[in-house]
């Protein structure tokens, strides 16, 4: 009843538990309720002393004075109840207790060290993992940039890419499954912080041998009569209703049509046939044979890319890779 009753504090506070309703932290190890059941501080004099065998030298090591180092060991010795060191006119010497006592605890010494290490590293943005969501192509632009330039200059930080649609990299966000995503747009998200970083000219992709591709760009006007096809696979529903939305009138709508097959698979049909689809600029970085890719030349058809993420979310790597993204869509956009 008592295990019960704790669970559902440590529940109703917040914490973590395992599958079992235990708490993460749970362990065999356990302490007074009031704290450890010693200070670890005196440590430092006592291994200092035991690698000089000598409370002088010591003293010497840590800059401080021998009567402070002997005192901290004294009491040390007192609180656990075990004489550490034998001492003697020359110097001092490990009893088999101390000696014991030093093989056993050195193991955790350097297990906390680490643990601090890695932390601190973490802070510094030295070790850490970045989850991005996204919604086009790596193959150039931008993001590509973007990713290679910050895997260089933090090689610490594992980058997590993985593709999907708008709404869910916006779900995903605010669950915490990933840490930013970069979508199209630049409208505010409820709970989300939302920074502009790039543009990007939507294209026309059709085959190698379509009357358009002889020409340098394309206009939605001369579009009207062409068969659209999308990916069933998100971006798809996004590029369904980008052409809607540009190519749709009163007395036109488009023929659109959805295709069980990712979008890389729907680039090697277009070259294949007669339909047109419509990608992001990003994808003139990629080769496909018998594809062509006429950019869109109206202004309406440059495209807003935005970086999006939840500003609750307290992972210190995510920070620094949101702010490198600032500097270097800064500098890039002073050059052109």
């Amino acid at each position: 009843m008592k295990l019960r009753q704790t669970k559902r504090a440590e529940a109703r506070r917040g914490a973590p538990l395992r599958v079992d309703g235990s708490p993460l932290w749970a362990r065999s190890v356990r302490w007074p309720d009031k704290g450890l059941p010693f200070d670890l501080r005196p440590l430092r004099y006592i291994l200092a002393s035991a690698e000089s065998m000598s409370f002088t030298g010591g003293a010497l090591a840590l800059k401080t004075k021998v009567s402070t180092v002997s005192r901290r060991v004294r009491n040390f010795e007192d609180s656990i109840g075990v004489s550490l060191f034998e001492r003697t006119s020359i110097g001092v010497r490990l009893t088999d207790a101390g000696e014991r006592f030093l093989n056993e605890i050195l193991p955790a010494l350097q297990m906390i060290e680490m643990a601090l290490n890695h932390a601190n590293a973490a802070g510094r943005v030295e070790l850490g993992t970045v989850r991005i969501g996204i919604i086009t192509t790596l193959a150039g632009g931008f993001l590509r940039e973007l990713i290679s330039a910050f895997d260089k200059q933090y090689p610490g930080i594992f980058l997590d890419v993985r593709t999907g649609g708008r709404r869910d990299h916006l779900t995903r966000i605010r669950s915490r499954e990933i840490d930013v995503a970069f979508l199209t747009g630049n409208a505010p998200q409820i709970d989300c912080d939302v920074q502009e970083l790039w543009h990007e000219r939507v294209h026309v992709a059709m085959s190698a041998d379509h009357p358009l591709a002889e020409r340098a760009g394309v206009d939605w006007p001369d579009l009207e009569n062409e068969r659209f096809i999308v990916s069933g696979q998100e971006p798809g529903p996004e590029m369904h209703d980008y052409i809607v939305r540009r190519i749709a009138g009163y007395s036109t709508y488009p023929q659109i049509t959805y295709r069980p097959m990712d979008l890389e698979t729907l680039m090697h049909t277009i070259a294949l046939g007669r339909e047109i689809t419509v990608v992001s600029e990003g994808w003139t970085r990629m080769t496909f044979p018998d594809l062509a890719l006429r950019p869109l030349s109206a202004p309406e058809d440059i495209v807003p890319f935005s970086a999006v993420w939840s500003p609750v979310n307290d992972n210190p790597a995510l920070r620094w890779f949101v702010s490198f993204a600032r500097r270097l869509s800064s500098s890039r956009n002073s050059c052109q």
